[in-house]
């Protein structure tokens, strides 16, 4: 039987990269939704993938990419406001084109009181996928192991500090490529997993101390946990690094939830759907040495955030 011609958006971001990698590995015609063809969608096109520029927000664009797709993996940048409209429009686009399942990036925080107005505006989302009727499966991962090295690494590598205001609280980091490797099973076998939310989760619930314990041990350097208050962050990621106020909005308030307990969870996700069990810390901080030891500066983050190039 012909593997149908499966849509990924978000195609040149942490999860998507990884998404387009792996299905085309198991024998699936891919097209890449991106913003821009640039270095990034062009290694996408060498794997193998269709690459089609496009804009969330253009519901012709998101029509046009669409055509003859099956299956979709759907994830909005986090910085972007305007996620319900992208919502909406790929939920009428995938209806009228027949869409039989789409995997939606949800996230841990994600609920109708939620104080980030980004972690409402995903529950929100979730429902009009829901009632589009295209076999949608919503997957919530905690925060991603990459936060780390893109959020600290500069104060790991510069002055042993991990400095992130998550409190007494606890979170399971989760690698992009174990966030995508569920996208990827459910794609292959959808049936059993519609109308499902999955919370995807790394393999162990730990402090923040705990963390910096690890990363002591791993970059065999000496790390120090630092809890800043949530408004001294806020001030820092707004005024020095530049992030936009609606994405800072909702980094401080999900710090508050980390310290509320919001994203303290283990789950078996990763193993059940993915096929394996989610690589530990240890082994993500292995394997990213140099992100962490060259410290990542958050300024360039903003700028490829602004452009809209980053997403989950």
């Amino acid at each position: 039987m012909e593997k149908p011609t499966i849509l990924v958006t978000g195609s040149t971001g942490k999860t998507g990269a990884y998404v387009v990698k792996q299905l085309i590995e198991k024998g699936f015609p891919v097209r890449a939704f991106v913003h821009r063809v640039d270095e990034r969608s062009e290694q996408l096109q060498v794997l193998g993938a269709e690459v089609v520029p496009g804009d969330f927000l253009n519901l012709q664009s998101v029509r046009a990419a669409m055509e003859g797709v099956k299956r979709i993996y759907f994830v909005y940048p986090p910085q972007g406001e305007r996620l319900l409209e992208a919502t909406a429009n790929v939920a009428v686009a995938a209806r009228d084109a027949g869409v039989e399942a789409l995997v939606n990036m949800s996230q841990i925080s994600a609920r109708e009181k939620a104080s980030s107005p980004l972690a409402r505006q995903h529950w929100l989302s979730e429902q009009i996928l829901d009632w589009a009727n295209i076999g949608v499966s919503h997957i919530r991962p905690t925060f991603f192991a990459e936060d780390l090295y893109l959020f600290s690494g500069r104060s790991i590598a510069g002055e042993g500090k991990l400095v992130l205001p998550f409190g007494d609280g606890k979170h399971a980091p989760i690698a992009a490529e174990d966030i995508a490797r569920v996208v990827v099973g459910i794609l292959v076998e959808p049936d059993a997993h519609v109308g499902q939310r999955y919370v995807l989760t790394g393999p162990k619930d730990m402090t923040m101390p705990k963390v910096a314990e690890v990363l002591a041990k791993e970059l065999d350097k000496s790390v120090e946990y630092v809890n800043p208050p949530i408004a001294q962050w806020r001030r820092v990621l707004l005024e020095k690094v530049g992030f936009p106020e609606f994405l800072v909005t909702h980094l401080a308030a999900v710090a508050q939830d980390h310290q509320d307990g919001v994203f303290s969870a283990e789950t078996d996700v990763v193993e059940k759907i993915g096929g394996s069990p989610p690589q530990s810390l240890e082994k993500f901080v292995r394997a990213h040495i140099a992100e962490f030891s060259a410290g990542p500066k958050l300024e360039e983050q903003s700028k490829r955030e602004r452009r809209g190039g980053v997403q989950s």
